[in-house]
């Protein structure tokens, strides 16, 4: 069956939203003069391949170049607040996402399972008790640094700018009119928010990983790293199968965890920032308009 989801998402950057389509994206952003900047660029041709329609590969392929092209709305809008011309491509950016990776799995994934595995060896606890464990410390390690750094400032107005980019899809996938006013008072949630797909990935390695049984500790440590792009991939696809059946009562119970969730990284924008979102958007979509193929 084909997929009904409009596969329109985005992201907070610095004093702007970024937004993407299936063809090209936009960056909106509130310059230091007040004024709203935009920025356009057609997409890479791999959102339009075959590979997006092939479940399970698509979500960790496109996962990838999603964070690559965070990276590069992030670094836009960094660039204007600064005035600077900084590009962050090729090598650098590679190597800027590749450190960005390490650091998370590091974090999220390879601390716990050490932490299961000295457990393990020095507690005398079961393996299985050790990875389940593992898992909802993974789970604490992830809404606890989400939480921490919600007291920054500047993530504060990320967060709000988070929020703007939700209520505006919501309010287009609604059909309402894209005004600050109306866009308002659409709900700050979104079924595909990537704070959904980061606390559905880490439920999905607590399931799998508990079930993995005893392993020496470089062979759990290995383990974790191999299963992220294959979870990642059904992660991918449970958000998109969730989206498209809202209106199931089990869906709809499912999803709760992953819509409280986004209360930890979403606030409540204000007029102007739902002013930048908007802009993101429409300019998305003019782009999308212009590139016809």
């Amino acid at each position: 069956m084909e997929d009904k989801i409009i596969t329109y998402g985005g992201q907070a950057v610095i004093e702007g939203v970024m937004m993407r389509g299936q063809k090209a994206f936009a960056v909106a952003m509130r310059a230091p003069d007040g004024k709203i900047v935009t920025h356009t660029e057609r997409l890479p041709n791999v959102y339009r391949s075959r590979i997006t329609k092939i479940p399970f590969l698509r979500g960790a392929i496109l996962l990838w170049d999603a964070l690559g092209l965070g990276m590069r709305a992030l670094t836009l809008s960094a660039n204007t607040q600064t005035g600077e011309d900084e590009k962050l491509e090729g090598p650098a950016l590679y190597l800027t996402l590749g450190l960005s990776l390490a650091f998370g799995i590091g974090l999220f994934f390879l601390l716990p399972a050490g932490v299961g595995g000295a457990a393990e060896h020095y507690l005398g606890w079961s393996p299985w008790l050790n990875n389940l464990a593992e898992g909802v410390l993974r789970l604490l390690l992830l809404i606890g640094y989400i939480w921490a750094i919600s007291f920054m400032p500047d993530v504060k107005r990320l967060f709000m700018y988070h929020g703007a980019e939700h209520k505006t899809i919501n309010a287009y996938e609604a059909g309402a009119d894209l005004t600050p006013d109306v866009v308002a008072t659409y709900p700050i949630e979104h079924a595909r928010c990537g704070t959904a797909f980061l606390l559905t990935l880490v439920l999905l390695s607590i399931l799998v990983f508990t079930a993995l049984g005893p392993m020496p500790l470089i062979w759990r440590l290995l383990s974790r790293i191999l299963f992220i792009p294959i979870l990642a991939g059904v992660a991918v696809e449970y958000i998109r199968w969730t989206a498209n059946h809202l209106k199931n009562p089990i869906v709809q119970f499912l999803i709760k965890p992953n819509l409280a969730m986004q209360h930890l990284t979403t606030r409540d924008p204000d007029h102007s920032m739902l002013e930048v979102a908007i802009e993101s958007f429409q300019s998305m979509r003019k782009a999308e308009a212009d590139f016809v193929t």
